[in-house]
């Protein structure tokens, strides 16, 4: 039987201190919902007194029932010099009646004497009293040992004293923290390991990605002893973030036969992950390990060619035991043989020599020279490949659509305004909006237009947007590429336009964009 490791994720608390990361109570409840089917054992929730969302969150959660996660409540020790019943803090987290308490202390001297400013011997008390408290209320603790590397690095016998008074106050799990995230993996491993042969206390691990060894360090604690991690999902968190846990679990599971969830929940982690990035508004990476979108994307033909025939030649794992596609990239690198894998997902009868093989790579040619580049839109191009099959059937026609983006020099900025008219099989619709620009007011017109039609649109939006000058050499002229990323919250497509208006461009991603989804839709039926 694999060994059990207690996975607890920090999303919502520590992932949500990072840069550009806000979340809603409902974001929270929606997160832990997914969380807690993916198998999650502890979900670090947030601090019940840091802000009144968290105090929101916590009286909403106790109405929903978890099937296999255990929420958490975050804190630290007592403070100096006082009761620990009569501390504010300790009482939050037991009003937030959650089953597990989280609560951090002091390390490393230098925090006790020069950021706490008080007696090491203090600092022990605090520990092992709060502990202790929360113990006798009937809590699972899990006691966050901060700074604990560099305080072992500093003044080792003191480190120990410090987790050894959390063991003494009968805390459940100690978990040692990289919390400035500048430890390597070797150094982890020996202090982890010398750490897990003097407790008799399950041991943890928890650190920061600043040396960008999060992952390793994580992976390194664990083959020393450690059977609890900590980490967020996707490695967000403060500075350069927490450990990846979506790298972890896979790591673990997959590579050394760990158990960190139930097994049949690992090929659900990408779409858990695409999940996580939607509801956070942060661009899921395309070149994460497992999960990413180029994870198993294959662009040179030697390499295409080898996965073809043995996939385990060009991957170190299946891409569905963990929920994630494989993708041929169009490129000046990639043959017909490129195409066909990817004419075959399609229509699987259409052998190499085909006519219309030969037909659509010609196209794909001509397009390309032109300025279309279908690496990275294969949305679009699975669109052209319908069209040459005759498999595919407009949903909508464009018949009109003018953008107005007037600005008079000097005053504040004005919003665009856009107008558009589709036709939908006899019916035509006429629709106008305002945007941050005519493009966004041309977006949200169209969007808007088509939605009377097909209310499943309003589940998409924009995820990125990006434009290329293809030649520069006409100036203001020149011909211009827009890539379009859009995702629905389940998946996430890309659609490529050229024109030497950028407007026109934008607005033939946007159609394909939209064209894509309903045709999906279509064929999901």
């Amino acid at each position: 039987m694999a060994n059990k490791i207690c996975v607890l994720d920090s999303t919502l608390r520590d992932g949500a201190q990072a840069e550009g990361i806000s979340f809603s109570v409902n974001d929270k409840l929606r997160i832990v919902k997914a969380l807690d089917d993916f198998g999650i054992d502890i979900i670090e929730a947030g601090n019940p007194t840091s802000n009144p969302k968290d105090m929101e969150f916590f009286k909403e959660i106790k109405k929903i029932k978890l099937s296999h996660s255990k929420i958490a409540a975050f804190g630290s020790t007592r403070k100096i010099n006082s009761k620990v019943e009569d501390d504010a803090m300790v009482a939050s987290l037991l009003s937030a009646e959650t089953p597990v308490v989280v609560i951090f202390g002091k390390s490393w001297d230098l925090h006790v004497k020069k950021i706490l400013n008080t007696t090491l011997e203090e600092n022990l008390a605090m520990i092992k009293e709060t502990v202790k408290y929360l113990k006798a209320k009937g809590k699972t603790v899990v006691y966050d040992a901060e700074h604990f590397f560099d305080g072992y690095k500093n003044n080792s016998d003191y480190a120990i004293k410090s987790i050894m008074s959390a063991q003494e106050g009968g805390a459940d799990t100690i978990v040692l923290c990289d919390t400035n995230g500048g430890c390597f993996p070797d150094e982890v491993f020996e202090i982890t390991k010398n750490v897990v042969s003097l407790m008799d206390t399950e041991i943890g691990i928890h650190v920061h990605n600043d040396t960008g060894m999060g992952d390793a360090n994580t992976i390194m604690a664990v083959k020393a002893g450690a059977t609890h991690i900590q980490g967020t999902m996707l490695g967000f968190g403060e500075r350069c973030g927490n450990a990846n846990l979506s790298t972890v679990i896979c790591n673990l599971q997959i590579k050394l036969g760990y158990e960190c969830i139930p097994n049949e929940g690992i090929n659900n982690i990408t779409s858990l992950c695409r999940m996580v990035a939607e509801i956070s508004n942060k661009k899921l990476v395309k070149n994460m390990p497992y999960v990413g979108e180029s994870a198993f994307t294959h662009k040179a033909g030697m390499h295409i060619d080898g996965v073809n025939k043995i996939s385990k030649s060009f991957e170190h794992v299946e891409p569905n035991s963990v929920g994630n596609n494989r993708r041929f990239l169009m490129s000046e690198v990639s043959g017909r043989s490129t195409v066909l894998k990817m004419v075959n997902k399609i229509d699987p009868t259409i052998t190499k020599n085909n006519e219309v093989l030969l037909k659509i790579v010609a196209e794909i040619k001509r397009l390309e020279f032109e300025g279309f580049q279908f690496e990275g839109a294969e949305a679009s191009l699975d669109l052209l490949i319908r069209k040459q099959l005759n498999t595919y059937k407009p949903f909508f026609t464009l018949e009109k659509y003018k953008t107005i983006g007037e600005q008079l020099v000097g005053a504040a900025f004005q919003p665009a305004s856009a107008l558009v008219k589709v036709r939908v099989k006899d019916k035509s619709e006429l629709t106008a909006a305002e945007g941050d620009g005519p493009v966004d007011a041309l977006n949200l017109a169209l969007r808007t237009c088509l939605e009377k039609f097909y209310p499943s649109l309003s589940e998409m939006h924009l995820a990125d947007y990006k434009v290329r000058i293809i030649d520069g050499k006409d100036g203001t002229s020149a011909t211009v590429r827009v890539l379009i990323d859009n995702t629905d919250g389940k998946q996430q497509w890309s659609t490529v336009g050229v024109s030497k208006d950028i407007i026109q461009a934008s607005l033939q991603a946007m159609v394909d964009a939209i064209e894509y989804k309903l045709t999906q839709e279509k064929l999901n039926k």
